[in-house]
């Protein structure tokens, strides 16, 4: 830190009680000066040989014959006016980063220039921060620290805005240039780790481009935003450096913030710093991350930030959607709220990424031109449709969660081609499992979304066994596995027959019993032994050729229910005999029933699914 040492005489100020000074000397005191709740027992010759307004003071105390003079309102208080009575009396004073604005306030307040005096402090004040203060990195940020209470006459010398141009400069300086101390933590350099190839044991650091980013985290907000937007016009930085900056800056202003959320503190001064940190986020796309971004919108949300502020953070999230993570989307919902998180809010974002995929248009964006980006990549869209599907399953475990919610999300990115749909089963499946009073056509509805002929071997054995879900789905999924092992085994499988198509689309003809076979069975919830005896009548229809074999169930018995298989015997018959006749092969191979249908496949790992035990391998040979 630099330092100024003024005067040469030994400091001689004593003090006698808790607010008395005076100076230690032969010669008796004459005047009183009151400074706040101080008195500085003094002598007026030096006093007023170097200030204009003491000499005032004095001049209409003589007329009084008080003796006391009163200053209630100098800048810096008793502190600021014993540095400057030091240096009238020529006592030595150390002046530093931290208390030479102060002493330049004061002066000026007791009009200490050159035409009372040569030589005078405010001059000599002047020339340590122009030589010294400001060529110093560190000592700036202090000095512009300092000056926040010493407002509005710091502001009006001046020194506020040569400290604000003071630190722009250097941080806008070629990285090649700095050669002066700085505080960097965040990251280490590879010679830090050891990770160098080319550290040869002798210390000699690039300097990272964002290198000014920590100290400036010490200023508050105000001037934090003036000495950045200073660096923006200063230099051309990368929106990333600026995007970098921005968020060390929250992590630092904002207790818990990467938690995703604000633990105490001024909420009035937290909601301010939302919104100027939001305000200086550089616009071009990725300037700052999205799962910041989304950091910053669930921080807006718990504050309670204005529209502006949370539209401007919902646009900028949807424009790189695709960068973000399932946990950074589950934003609480606010407090009074039945929902656990804030659906709303993710399906603005989502709509945002939506109008990306319009033709480019141009805008104007608070006196910028903005160029959109153009159509969306069909990596983006799957890498987003993957991202919802995961956000889905998660949500899907608030029991309060309305089914609306849940579809209108999943249909807003069903126009994505996704080569699997095992993440939307999932999330249908845990929305199944801890919503089990829906009712049977919200149940239809919410399994309209899946296609299932987009179900990987695994979710098909777990959707086949899977209690929750629609005999019109189980029967489908099954089908379309048939027709899978079918194909992968080089045997010629047929068109899909006009019942099952029928059932896809929801069209059941004019062919229904009229006694059991109505649309409420298809929508119907199987259960475990239904589950077994389609999945025997479909055994025993495959063998139609007249190639004996069977279907064990768990137990090695070669039957099921007979109740049961009439039951699904029907069903099959009222759809005009779908699976009849579907393959004319030699013969089957039996398939071993699972044990516990009941387990979800929406746990929170997909691998977990895969190793259920409830899933062993159909093994089916045409």
């Amino acid at each position: 830190m630099k330092f100024m040492k003024l005067g040469s005489k030994p400091d001689s100020f004593q003090t006698d009680g808790n607010n008395v000074r005076y100076v230690a000397t032969d010669l008796a005191t004459d005047i009183i000066v009151n400074v706040g709740d101080s008195k500085f027992y003094l002598h007026k010759f030096p006093l007023l040989s170097k200030s204009a307004r003491l000499q005032k003071l004095v001049a209409n105390t003589n007329e009084s014959n008080t003796g006391e003079i009163y200053i209630s309102d100098i800048p810096g208080g008793p502190a600021a006016f014993e540095i400057c009575a030091k240096f009238c009396y020529g006592m030595t004073v150390t002046l530093n980063a931290y208390n030479v604005v102060l002493s330049r306030c004061a002066a000026e307040y007791l009009g200490m220039h050159e035409s009372i005096e040569k030589g005078n402090l405010i001059y000599k004040i002047d020339v340590f921060l122009s030589s010294s203060i400001f060529r110093s990195w560190k000592d700036s940020i202090i000095v512009l620290q300092t000056t926040k209470s010493l407002l509005p006459i710091s502001e009006e010398l001046k020194l506020v805005s040569q400290c604000i141009d003071s630190i722009a400069t250097k941080a806008c300086v070629d990285v090649s240039q700095v050669d002066w101390s700085y505080t960097y933590n965040r990251k280490k350099i590879p010679e830090e780790n050891g990770n160098d190839p080319n550290w040869n044991g002798v210390r000699n650091r690039p300097v990272p481009k964002d290198w000014w980013v920590e100290e400036l985290c010490e200023l508050e907000i105000d001037l934090y935003k003036r000495v950045l937007t200073n660096i923006k016009t200063k230099a051309v930085l990368s929106a990333e450096v600026i995007g970098e900056a921005l968020k060390a800056y929250a992590y630092r202003r904002f207790p818990g913030f990467s938690k995703g959320m604000i633990q105490g503190g001024d909420m009035a001064k937290h909601r301010s710093t939302v919104d100027t940190i939001v305000w200086l986020l550089p616009e071009e796309k990725g300037g700052a991350s999205c799962s910041f971004l989304l950091k910053m919108l669930k921080a807006a949300i718990f504050l309670d930030s204005g529209d502006m502020t949370k539209g401007e953070l919902v646009r900028r999230i949807g424009q790189q959607l695709e960068e973000a993570s399932v946990n950074d989307l589950l934003i609480r919902a606010a407090e009074g709220e039945p929902t656990i998180y804030d659906v709303t809010v993710v399906q603005k974002i989502v709509e945002e990424f939506l109008r990306q995929d319009q033709s480019p248009v141009e805008e104007r964006h608070e006196l910028q031109e903005v160029r959109r980006p153009g159509i969306l990549s069909d990596a983006s869209k799957l890498m987003v449709a993957k991202l919802i599907d995961g956000y889905l399953a998660e949500i899907s475990k608030d029991p309060h969660l309305p089914l609306l919610k849940f579809v209108d999300l999943a249909e807003m990115v069903r126009g994505f081609s996704q080569p699997s749909h095992d993440g939307l089963y999932r999330a249908i499946d845990m929305y199944l499992k801890e919503h089990p009073g829906i009712s049977k056509s919200e149940r239809k509805r919410i399994c309209k979304l899946m296609d299932c002929k987009k179900l990987s071997v695994d979710a098909c054995m777990h959707a086949v066994q899977n209690e929750r879900l629609p005999l019109r789905v189980v029967v489908q999924v099954l089908f379309f596995e048939q027709v899978r092992a079918a194909a992968s085994s080089g045997s010629s499988t047929p068109d899909l027959p006009k019942g099952m198509k029928d059932l896809n689309n929801g069209s059941h003809g004019s062919s229904r019993s009229v006694t059991t076979n109505t649309e409420e069975d298809w929508d119907a919830v199987a259960s475990a032994e239904e589950l077994k005896a389609l999945k025997g009548e479909l055994a025993s229809l495959r063998l139609s050729s007249g190639v004996g074999g069977g279907e064990k169930n768990g137990d090695g018995k070669g039957s099921v229910d007979k109740a049961a298989v009439s039951k699904m015997r029907g069903l099959l018959k009222s759809k005009k005999k779908v699976f009849a006749k579907l393959w004319s092969s030699k013969g089957v191979q039996g398939e071993n029933s699972g044990s516990d249908s009941s387990e979800s496949l929406g746990s929170a790992n997909p691998e977990e699914a895969k190793s259920t035990p409830s899933r062993n391998r159909r093994h089916s040979v045409s």
